[in-house]
């Protein structure tokens, strides 16, 4: 009799353990699903505003550019050799087309501890150092950047505005040559604005973005 009132429980205990083991993995799957399907956004989706402080200090959101048609949203950095590549043709684009109402929106993605050249006083100095046209916004807390599904610096989003909403219409690469400018035969970002300021379908909506790879902190 002793021994069955042992076994008995064993038993019990034995059906406790493995309850609290499957509540414990189920407490925890959906945590891993989330992180797995944050994939940022596709063509055609709404893009959310935000609020991201510029070089001068200022508060930024999207809402501000009440005359804009839509924007080149770009997300790029100081230190990147690709960044540095496209930084005369970043200043173009916002050259070309904030006046027909796309303005060039930059993003600084990367986390100043991982890559000091980064931080915001660098941002400032690189800035004045180019001239740079637009606002040069820094993701604080890297926040924005997984909001949008930025890999790459530089990572293009091109959004227009459709009934108060901003809604992507390309994501990709500015063009097909990094490197060399005058070896650019597609020129990507270039045509799907021209393509919606003429009220057309943009032909080539998502390319990949080539560029080093967002620095997060851990």
């Amino acid at each position: 009799m002793k021994n069955m009132k042992t076994l008995i429980a064993a038993f019990i205990a034995g059906l406790g353990l493995l309850s609290f083991t499957t509540t414990n993995h189920d407490k925890n799957e959906p945590q891993k699903e989330t992180v797995s399907v944050a994939k940022g956004y596709e063509v055609g989706d709404e893009a959310a505003d935000f609020k991201l402080k510029n070089i001068d200090g200022k508060m930024v959101s999207l809402s501000d550019f009440k005359t804009a048609k839509g924007f080149i949203v770009i997300f790029t950095c100081n230190h990147c050799p690709y960044a540095k590549k496209y930084e005369d043709r970043i200043i173009e684009l916002d050259k070309k087309y904030k006046a027909q109402g796309y303005p060039v929106i930059a993003i600084n993605p990367n986390d100043a501890t991982v890559q000091p050249e980064d931080g915001y006083k660098q941002m400032i100095d690189r800035a004045k150092q180019k001239g740079f046209t637009f606002p040069y916004l820094v993701d604080e807390g890297q926040k924005i950047y997984p909001q949008y599904g930025a890999t790459k610096t530089p990572h293009v989003f091109i959004l227009q505005k459709e009934n108060g909403k901003n809604i992507v219409k390309y994501i990709g690469a500015i063009d097909n040559n990094y490197d060399n400018p005058s070896d650019v035969s597609e020129y990507y970002a270039q045509d799907a604005v021209n393509a919606l300021i003429k009220g057309e379908p943009v032909k080539m909506t998502k390319t990949v973005a080539i560029g080093c790879t967002i620095k997060v902190k851990k």
